[in-house]
């Protein structure tokens, strides 16, 4: 899996599931307090500081904590995430919702997109394999304290006028798995380096695949938010007919 000693794989998850609860710079005296890992807030301190060395972490400019990197982030989906299952409760929920409109792809596309971005408190997207492009739940992102910057949020929302980049990026992304996830360097736009996109391909009939996904924050629920993708896109697929 990596060169990483244990110790090592266990603080870096702390400090993950952390960030992710609360968007803030995690300090080793928050770790040693709130998770199980015997040892102390020095050596947890010392070790933090050789993850930022090897680019797992990053030292935050307002306070002495640490936030992931795209890089510790990205290893944190691939090696220590346990996804949740989608209760049946749920499943059958999302069904109703958008079963009625089976017949016609667009709109059954369309509809998904809108239920995602609620099921998922997300920005939503979809591209069909027409290249319509669908978003919704754009107010959800607001939620998320990394778009409470003026300009991060300008920019993002502007890319939803682009559908090009965004089928620009997902040709990139050749790598054969139900759900993909991108982070930091992979959008190729500095800019957008704070967020995280976990995407599905739809394959429904047609040579072109469309996909359907979520943009958030690069610390998104992501044992919550995979799975939805992925029910979502294999429910697509189900229901029409394909």
């Amino acid at each position: 899996m990596t060169d990483l000693t244990e110790r090592r794989i266990a603080i870096l998850k702390a400090l993950i599931d952390e960030y992710i609860e609360t968007a803030q710079p995690i300090s080793s005296d928050t770790l040693e307090r709130k998770y199980n890992l015997g040892v102390s807030p020095a050596t947890i301190r010392n070790e933090m500081v050789e993850l930022s060395k090897e680019g797992y972490l990053k030292k935050a400019h307002t306070s002495s904590g640490r936030a992931p990197t795209s890089m510790g982030l990205k290893f944190y989906v691939r090696n220590l995430l346990k996804p949740k299952e989608i209760s049946v409760a749920d499943e059958v929920a999302v069904k109703e919702k958008i079963w009625d409109y089976r017949q016609e792809i667009n709109q059954l596309i369309h509809q998904a997109t809108i239920e995602l971005a609620r099921r998922t408190d997300a920005l939503a997207i979809a591209i069909d394999t027409d290249n319509q492009f669908y978003w919704a739940g754009v107010a959800n992102i607001l939620d998320f304290p990394e778009f409470w910057d003026i300009d991060l949020t300008h920019s993002l929302l502007s890319l939803l006028d682009e559908s090009s980049f965004w089928e620009n990026l997902i040709s990139r992304v050749s790598e054969e798995a139900p759900v993909h996830v991108l982070l930091g360097d992979d959008f190729g736009i500095d800019y957008l380096e704070p967020c995280g996109f976990i995407f599905s391909r739809l394959n429904i009939g047609s040579e072109k695949e469309g996909i359907i996904g979520v943009i958030g924050p690069g610390r998104f629920a992501y044992g919550r938010i995979i799975p939805m993708v992925n029910y979502f896109s294999r429910l697509i697929k189900e229901i029409s007919g394909v």
